[in-house]
């Protein structure tokens, strides 16, 4: 595996890194909410506020001309706070809900861009989970959450500044509470993110799982094992849950604490303020205001506990994003890489090799010269290297040793973009999405007019079976292509790669799915793709093998034969032992139309 998708250990200060640069990009949207923010929380001061005037002046010394004023600066603070809360969730909403769309673009191009091996190593709802759910999470930081935060800190600072003016001895003691509180959030939110991670794994896992068994379900069916996978997605759901058990306990733990802090401060106050009225070191009102002041003091602890829990649950998920970010893309270099304007397709292999895992080699020092416009067929046993030898041509993977070069220049040395936008492919496993017929077609040219669709498709011989359906070509084909058959997916894929005009073309079983009536339509298509490009084929097929300008016989990740069919079969090596022991098969099912040619192993 390439030290580039290796996975990068977590660090904190990165995570810090991302967070401080994500709050940078949107730093206008925040500072306009820190303000509404601040203006929300000083109005919040002025009800508190008039409650020592309101019993120590209007009660006690009977100056009945302020309660109007009173009331007045009740009302306009009371409008301020509503108006501003209501600007401050637009600002930050909007704010929040760019920011995870714009995380989510960029995990997504990101993802897209990394190497093959990645995605066969990785699960798909693991991928899915980084896109969709751990971006979710940043709302919590350039969103309301953070500023809640700043504002929580504001009005208990400001709180605190009040409560010394009025009683400095009972402030003291009260702050020492705090002090003990603040610690035991410190390590509350220490434990609490490992928690909040692992669920962010766990979660991607089960997705996984539960979406290979939905796409696979007639797997499922035919082995009878929906029991299994229920075994299986239930472990995954009580992992789940005790991680969520843990989390909910946390949190909890942090509330009661909370409510522990506030109980304290209210038993100093009935003893500490109680015999400071008596002694006459405050008034009634001073003990009243000092009440208000000290649930919005409390009140803030108590969201900072909240907020605090959802920004570590925040930064959770961009550790997990920053891993997947860490890994290079494959295309990562192309700046410094030369263009490709244009292509004739001679493909040469100079000794290449190649390994998936070190010291098990896969490919051994293979070379041959594919000249542009020819086609070279690729046959041998499983495991031989047809495939591995193919996902080179196509830059999926990069070779261990050795040079694969187009137009005689070093593939590794061309910008990627540049040399797959000359390729056009059907591979066996006929990948359709979820779209129109028409649309699955024009996916490598999607503002290809109808007239083009319609002139493919005819080639591919889709014609036929397309007006059969009521919709045509806006017949919608279902998830992977589900609602057609193989064959019908199969020459919809050709018809895809013949619209797309490669200069190079990779056939890997491209008739494997069709019948003998339908693969004789089709040899057609494929013998007028295959002019003038450079194709490489893996057929089962002898009709297909036959025609090639080169064969290559691969065995143990070696070319052990090489020529044309003819020259092969005089050889009578081991592309004479495969013909013998099924192609020459294939001569029968024509003989005997009932009978399938069994496949060749590959």
């Amino acid at each position: 595996m390439p030290s580039d998708t290796e996975k990068k250990p977590l660090s904190l200060p990165a995570a810090w890194r991302e967070a401080r640069e994500l709050i940078w990009a949107h730093r206008a949207r925040l500072a306009a909410g820190f303000v509404l923010m601040l203006v929300n929380r000083l109005a919040g001061l002025v009800l508190p506020a008039t409650s020592k005037f309101l019993i120590d002046d209007v009660i006690g010394r009977r100056q009945a001309g302020l309660l109007v004023p009173l009331a007045a600066a009740a009302g306009v603070a009371t409008l301020v706070q509503a108006s501003t809360s209501f600007a401050l969730s637009q600002v930050l909403g909007v704010a929040a809900q760019r920011a995870i769309t714009n995380m989510r673009r960029a995990v997504q191009a990101h993802v897209l861009r990394l190497p093959v091996s990645y995605f066969d190593q990785t699960k798909t709802g693991v991928l899915i989970s980084r896109v969709m759910t751990d971006a979710e999470g940043i709302r919590n930081l350039v969103g309301s959450g953070l500023v809640n935060l700043l504002g929580g800190l504001l009005t208990a600072t400001l709180g605190v500044g009040i409560l010394f003016y009025l009683n400095w001895r009972l402030t003291s003691l009260t702050l020492v509470i705090l002090l003990v509180f603040g610690a035991g959030m410190a390590l509350a939110f220490m434990r609490l993110r490992p928690v909040f991670r692992e669920r962010g794994k766990i979660n991607a896992e089960v997705t996984g799982r539960l979406g290979e068994a939905l796409g696979g379900v007639r797997i499922v069916k035919a082995y009878v094992a929906e029991k299994r996978e229920d075994l299986v997605f239930t472990r995954g759901a009580h992992r789940l849950f005790r991680n969520v058990a843990r989390s909910i306990t946390g949190v909890s733990a942090i509330t009661a604490f909370s409510t522990v802090v506030v109980g304290a401060i209210g038993i100093l106050m009935i003893i500490v303020g109680g015999r400071s009225i008596l002694a006459g070191t405050m008034t009634l009102g001073d003990f009243v205001m000092y009440l208000f002041f000290t649930g919005l003091v409390a009140a803030p602890l108590v969201q900072i506990a909240s907020v605090g829990t959802q920004i570590t649950e925040a930064f959770a998920g961009l550790d997990r994003i920053r891993e997947v970010r860490s890994i290079r893309g494959e295309d990562v270099q192309d700046a410094s890489r030369r263009p490709l304007p244009a292509l004739r397709g001679e493909v040469e292999f100079d000794r290449v090799a190649f390994e998936y895992r070190p010291g098990v080699p896969v490919l051994r020092g293979v070379s041959f010269l594919a000249e542009a416009g020819t086609t070279t067929a690729l046959v041998g046993s499983s495991g031989s290297g047809k495939s591995t030898l193919i996902s080179l041509v196509m830059a999926f993977n990069r070779p261990t040793a050795g040079r694969v070069l187009v137009d005689g220049v070093d593939l590794a040395t061309v910008r990627l973009r540049d040399y797959r936008a000359h390729l056009g492919v059907v591979l066996q496993e006929n990948f359709l999405f979820d779209g129109t017929i028409a649309e699955n077609i024009a996916y490598a040219r999607p503002r290809a007019t109808r007239e083009e669709v319609l002139r493919v498709a005819a080639i591919a011989h889709c014609d036929a079976f397309v007006r059969e359906f009521p919709e045509g070509y806006d017949t919608l084909v279902g998830e992977r292509g589900v609602k057609l058959s193989g064959g019908q997916r199969q020459r919809i894929a050709i018809a895809r790669a013949i619209l797309a005009n490669p200069r190079i073309l990779v056939l890997d079983e491209a008739t494997s799915s069709l019948d003998s009536e339908s693969e004789a339509l089709i040899q057609d298509g494929l013998r007028s793709l295959r002019q003038g490009r450079t194709t490489f084929v893996i057929a089962h097929r002898l009709s297909t093998i036959r025609s090639a300008d080169q064969i290559l016989v691969l065995e143990g990740g070696e070319i052990v034969e090489r020529g044309t069919h003819a020259e092969l079969l005089a050889l009578d090596g081991r592309y004479r032992q495969l013909y013998d022991k099924q192609y020459r098969l294939e001569q029968d099912r024509f003989v005997n139309p009932g009978e399938e040619l069994p496949a060749e192993p590959s």
